[in-house]
C-alpha cells in the first residue's frame, strides 16, 4: 500500500466517525429505564429463560402445525411441563406425574429392602405405562401427553380419603379425565379413566394398556425370590392362573378370557391392576435377567380395555403393597391367592387353622420365635391322641416280634405263605398293622401346611430371634470359605438343630419299631437330605420343625413311661384266645385276596425255563 492509499483510507474513516457523532439519535428517559435485549439476556438465569420459552412464548406456526398434523385434536396436550404430585398416607407414598397423568412411583413406608434401602415398589426407572387409542390420526399414546392436576400434594390419615383428577382439555367439549382416589392407611389406589366427546376421533373399539415392570430385588435370597416371582391373573369365571415362576426361560401367554385382575407378584409384595367390569383380554410375559442381580424378573402386561367403557368411565384400581393375607382378602375376590399356601387341602389347613391362630397370637405376643413355639405346642397337644395311638400300635408290633420271627423260620422264606400267616396272626391278636400309619397320615396336611406357610409369611420378614436376623429367610450361624454343592456357603443353625433333633426322633422311633434291614437305616439318611434342602429356606420353618421334634420326642418319652410292654403282650395273647374261632373281617378278606392276586401276578411274570 503506497502513501496516497493510506491518506485516502484515513480520510474515509474520519468522515464515518464524524457522521456517527453528528447524526446520533437523542437518548430518551424510556431508554434509560428499560435495558436492551442484550442486557436482559445477561441478567436472566437459564431456568428463567427456559420457563419463559415454555410458558410464555407461543410455538412457531410451523411447529404448531406439525403437532396438529401428528396428534389432531390431541395437539392441545402435546406440549406442557411435567410436574409431580405426591400423596402420602400412613403406609405408602404415591407420586403422580402430570405427563400422562400416571402413577410415577410408590414407596412402602413400613418396609425396607434386605440391605436397608427404602422399598420402592415401582419407580420411574423400573416401570413404564402406555395407554394407546386408535384415532383418525393413528395411534395416540395419552401417556405421552400432558394433563392438569386438580390437587396439590397432601398427607392422609386413617379415616380420611381423597379424590383428585388429571384433566386434558382438548377444546370443543372434548377431554380426557383420569380420576384417582386414595384412603388413609390403604395400599389401594382407585382409578377411573373417562373420555368426553372424541366420538368422531377415536375409531378403535379398545384402548391398549401396556404395563412394563422390572420386579426389583427386595430379599437376600435372590434365587428363592426368582422362583416365587411371576405374573398372576384371575378370570371373571374365578379361575386363578400364572406364568411358570420356576423357569428361567422367557414365558409368554395370550389370554382370551375376560380377566378380573392381574398382578406382578413377588415373594412378599405385589403390584396389580383390577377391573370392575373385566379386561377383555391380555398378553403377558416374563423374563429373568440372569446377569442383573438387582432385578428379580422383568414382566409386561398388554391389556385390552373396551372403549365403550371409557365413555361412561372405566372403573379400575391398583394395589401396591405387601402379600399380607389379612389385607389381600379385602382388596377384591380372589386377590388373596397372590399368596401361595400350598395345594388345595394344604391351603385350607393354612386358611382355616394356621393363619387365624397366628393372627390371634400376634395381638398379644411380640416375639415371633415365641409365637412359633406356642403354635407347635398347641398343634402337638391337639394331635396328642393320634401320636399316642401311633406309638401304641408300634408297641404292639414290637410285642409280636417273637411270633413274627417264629413264622419266618416256619415258612422258610416263602413270601406268600409268610404274608398269609402274618395276616392270620394279626387277626388272632387283634392288631391292625396299618393303624400306626393312619395317625401319621392325618398329621401330614399340617406338616406340609407349615412348609408353605412360614416361607411365605410376610409377618416374619425382618423379625429376629436368637441369632437369626430375619425369620423369613435362612439364618447364618457361620459362613464357609467355600461353597458346597446343593448346600451353599453358609451353615444355618436352625437347620442344623432340626437335623440333629430329627435323628434323635428317628432313633426313638426305632426303639419300638419292628422295621429291620436297610429300611431302618433310611430313616437316618432323610434328615441329612433335608439338611441340604432346607439350609437356604426360611429359618422360621426350620425352627418350627426343630421345636416340633423336641416336643414329639418328649411326648413319646412320657407315653413310654406309662406303657407296660409286658401288659400289652399279655393283652394280645388274651385276644388270641378270644379270637381263635373268629372269622375274617371283610377288610382282612379283601387284603388277603389282594395279596394273593399280587403273588399270582408275580408268578406269571417270571420267565419259563
Amino acid at each position: 500500500m503506497d502513501r496516497n492509499q493510506m491518506i485516502g483510507l484515513g480520510l474515509i474513516a474520519a468522515l464515518l466517525i464524524t457522521y456517527a457523532i453528528v447524526f446520533k439519535p437523542p437518548v430518551t428517559e424510556e431508554d434509560l429505564a428499560t435495558p436492551t435485549t442484550t442486557e436482559q439476556a445477561a441478567v436472566t438465569t437459564p431456568q428463567e429463560e427456559a420457563s419463559q420459552e415454555e410458558t410464555n412464548t407461543p410455538l412457531p406456526e410451523a411447529i404448531a402445525t406439525d403437532y396438529t398434523d401428528k396428534y389432531g385434536v390431541f395437539a392441545a396436550g402435546a406440549q406442557g411441563e411435567a410436574t409431580d404430585l405426591t400423596i402420602e398416607n400412613e403406609v405408602a407414598k404415591f407420586t403422580f406425574s402430570s405427563k400422562g397423568g400416571i402413577i410415577k412411583s410408590v414407596e412402602l413406608k413400613d418396609f425396607k429392602t434386605w440391605d436397608g434401602r427404602p422399598l420402592m415398589l415401582i419407580d420411574e426407572a423400573s416401570t413404564s405405562q402406555s395407554l394407546t387409542l386408535q384415532t383418525v390420526k393413528g395411534n395416540i399414546n395419552i401417556a405421552d401427553l400432558y394433563f392438569k392436576a386438580s390437587q396439590n400434594g397432601t398427607n392422609l390419615v386413617k379415616g380420611d380419603s381423597l379424590q383428585f383428577k388429571y384433566t386434558m382439555d382438548l377444546g370443543s367439549g372434548n377431554s380426557i379425565e383420569q380420576i384417582y382416589s386414595i384412603a388413609g392407611g390403604s395400599y389401594v389406589v382407585g382409578y377411573e379413566i373417562k373420555i368426553n366427546g372424541l366420538n368422531s376421533t377415536i375409531i378403535g373399539d379398545q384402548m391398549n394398556f401396556v404395563w412394563a415392570h422390572q420386579m426389583k430385588r427386595y430379599e437376600k435370597n435372590l434365587s428363592d425370590s426368582r422362583i416365587k416371582s411371576t405374573i398372576k391373573w384371575y378370570t371373571l369365571a374365578e379361575d386363578l392362573d400364572d406364568l411358570k415362576a420356576s423357569s428361567n426361560d422367557i414365558q409368554q401367554e395370550q389370554l382370551t378370557e375376560p380377566l378380573k385382575w392381574l398382578s406382578f407378584d413377588q415373594k412378599f409384595f405385589n403390584a396389580g391392576i383390577i377391573s370392575e367390569k373385566g379386561f377383555s383380554g391380555a398378553l403377558v410375559s416374563t423374563e429373568v435377567p440372569v446377569q442383573d442381580t438387582t432385578i428379580v424378573k422383568t414382566g409386561e402386561m398388554r391389556l385390552a380395555i373396551p372403549v365403550a367403557d371409557l365413555y361412561s368411565g372405566s372403573q379400575l384400581k391398583y394395589y401396591f403393597g405387601p402379600n399380607n393375607y389379612r389385607i389381600l382378602k379385602k382388596v377384591t375376590p380372589g386377590y388373596k391367592e397372590n399368596i401361595y399356601l400350598g395345594y388345595k387341602m394344604v391351603s385350607w389347613v393354612n386358611k382355616l387353622i394356621i393363619i387365624p391362630l397366628f393372627q390371634f397370637l400376634e395381638m398379644y405376643i411380640s416375639s415371633y420365635g415365641v409365637i412359633i413355639m406356642i403354635i407347635v405346642l398347641i398343634i402337638k397337644l391337639a394331635l396328642f391322641p393320634l401320636t399316642r395311638k401311633s406309638y401304641l400300635s408300634m408297641a404292639k408290633m414290637k410285642a409280636l416280634k417273637p411270633e413274627l420271627d417264629e413264622l419266618k423260620e416256619k415258612t422258610g422264606g416263602d413270601q406268600q405263605k409268610m404274608q398269609q400267616e402274618q395276616m392270620k396272626l394279626y387277626r388272632e391278636m387283634g392288631v391292625n398293622p396299618i393303624s400306626g400309619c393312619i395317625p401319621m397320615v392325618l398329621q401330614m396336611p399340617i406338616l406340609f401346611a407349615m412348609f408353605f406357610f412360614f416361607p411365605n409369611s410376610i409377618e416374619l420378614r425382618g423379625e429376629s430371634f436368637l441369632w437369626a436376623t430375619d425369620l423369613s429367610t435362612y439364618d447364618v450361624l457361620f459362613n464357609l470359605p467355600f461353597t458346597i454343592p446343593f448346600y451353599g456357603s453358609h451353615v444355618s443353625g436352625f437347620t442344623l438343630l432340626m437335623t440333629v433333633s430329627t435323628i434323635l426322633y428317628t432313633w426313638s422311633n426305632n426303639q419300638v419299631s419292628t422295621v429291620q434291614g436297610p429300611m431302618k437305616s433310611i430313616g437316618y439318611f432323610m434328615p441329612i437330605i433335608f439338611m441340604f434342602v432346607l439350609n437356604s429356606y426360611s429359618s422360621g420353618l426350620s425352627f418350627y420343625y426343630f421345636v416340633s421334634n423336641i416336643i414329639t420326642f418328649g411326648q413319646q418319652a412320657i407315653i413310654r413311661r406309662f406303657v407296660d410292654e409286658d401288659k400289652i403282650r399279655a393283652t394280645l395273647h388274651e385276644n388270641k384266645k378270644k379270637n381263635a374261632n373268629k372269622g375274617k373281617s371283610k377288610f382282612q378278606q379283601r387284603l388277603e385276596d389282594a395279596m394273593k392276586a399280587g403273588q399270582e401276578a408275580k408268578k406269571q411274570q417270571k420267565p419259563k425255563k
